[in-house]
């Protein structure tokens, strides 16, 4: 690794639609994370994307970077530290990968756009998933600040302020820059150095994986002899993971009627985009097993958790989940006050990267639900839930699994 720091953090960008997402992605990294043809094609964030970033700083003027020059007195520049940027979709039919996405974040890059009014819906339904996910370490970016005149940027300032009060972004430092233009860059940098730093990891614990993407690498007509495995991307929660390592995956894959664990074997790692033996926990991995690519196509392992084997919990078909309802729906112009859960009512719910839908079969402060797809889970995990108020899913709660089956 030539004495590389890997990604050691994962850093989530949620936001509202067109707020610059993947445009400070871009500005950071140098990658699009919008590479999928249909996200190109429609222009807006369908599948959580991610790229690694160096956070660097001047060895003369102490100024943050993620280029090895320094663009302010061109001297040097340090790596500090390397971390990987979540992009989590911000469209409104999207919330469930929000939170699919923020099962796996560290902290986060809250992006208020300065030309809109603050908060637009979905601004308001992406902080209520960090605070469901506990995600506590947060900065809020005030962006497009050159499309806005000195004085609307310091009233969408105030507007920010007094959105976030009360909120777990209370007190979170506001940014404000232009990812268009590169403006401030440096100083976000800083920040988040400051208020997002890499969290303890358990890393002689059984190795636990959330995979958020899934993929058939190999290209139409490749030769059997040539073939790979297919990929499971995500990040370790604990643990870690080498090559040769016999490994499992639930709930594994549908198959007539029925989910089957895969159990396959490792048999290559990328991390921070570079083969490594051993994969460890903190930035995004990318997993190259022996298991039929044909699998892996299409992020169809999304939701599954990656073990060794014999070492993960039973999948669950029914969940026990204590309930906190907020008061109102979020995520709507016209703000909908929660009713209770009830029994027989369709509910989504997101654990981790997996989001299955289910039926309720006993309502309460506690409720049970049948679920459509099964989960692999265990108690005290984080629950977000969902409810289906006019054509979408809203968010209406949260709760913790408290036993199954």
């Amino acid at each position: 690794m030539n004495g590389e720091k890997l990604p050691e953090a994962n850093i989530g960008l949620v936001g509202h639609v067109d707020h610059g997402k993947t445009t400070l992605t871009k500005a950071l990294s140098g990658k699009w994370t919008d590479e999928h043809s249909e996200e190109l094609k429609r222009g807006i964030t369908i599948r959580i994307g991610y790229a690694d970033i160096k956070v660097r700083k001047c060895k003369e003027c102490g100024k943050y970077t993620t280029k090895e020059k320094c663009g302010e007195c061109n001297e040097e520049s340090e790596l500090e530290r390397s971390v990987s940027l979540v992009d989590a979709p911000g469209h409104e039919t999207l919330m469930a990968n929000v939170l699919s996405g923020a099962g796996i974040m560290d902290g986060a890059i809250l992006l208020i756009a300065a030309n809109e009014e603050c908060p637009q819906p979905q601004t308001r339904e992406h902080l209520a998933a960090l605070d469901i996910v506990g995600i506590e370490n947060i900065v809020i970016v005030q962006n497009k600040i050159d499309l806005v005149s000195q004085e609307e940027a310091k009233e969408n300032y105030k507007q920010i302020k007094d959105f976030v009060e009360g909120s777990i972004a209370e007190g979170a430092p506001i940014i404000p820059i232009s990812a268009q233009h590169e403006t401030n860059i440096d100083k976000l940098l800083e920040v988040v150095e400051k208020e997002i730093s890499t969290p303890e990891r358990d890393k002689d614990a059984d190795p636990r994986m959330l995979v958020a993407r899934s993929f058939d690498i190999n290209k139409p007509g490749t030769p059997p002899k040539d073939l790979h495995g297919g990929v499971a991307g995500g990040s370790l929660l604990r643990g870690k993971l080498k090559e040769g390592d016999e490994i499992e995956m639930k709930p594994g894959i549908e198959k007539e009627g029925k989910w089957e664990t895969i159990q396959t074997k490792v048999d290559s790692i990328m991390h921070g985009g570079k083969p490594v033996e051993e994969g460890s926990p903190g930035g995004l991995l990318g997993v190259e097993t022996q298991m039929d690519p044909s699998k892996a196509k299409s992020d169809n392992l999304v939701g599954n958790v990656i073990g060794k084997k014999g070492s993960l919990p039973d999948i669950k078909e029914k969940l026990t989940i204590e309930v906190n309802l907020m008061q109102r729906a979020v995520g709507s112009e016209k703000k909908k006050e929660v009713e209770n859960i009830k029994e027989k009512e369709p509910l989504l719910l997101n654990i981790g990267t997996a989001k299955t839908s289910g039926v309720v079969t006993q309502a309460g402060d506690t409720i049970k639900v049948d679920l459509k797809r099964p989960v692999c889970t265990e108690e005290g995990e984080r629950v977000a839930i969902s409810r289906r108020i006019g054509t979408r899913w809203r968010l209406i709660g949260h709760g913790r699994i408290k036993d199954s089956n």
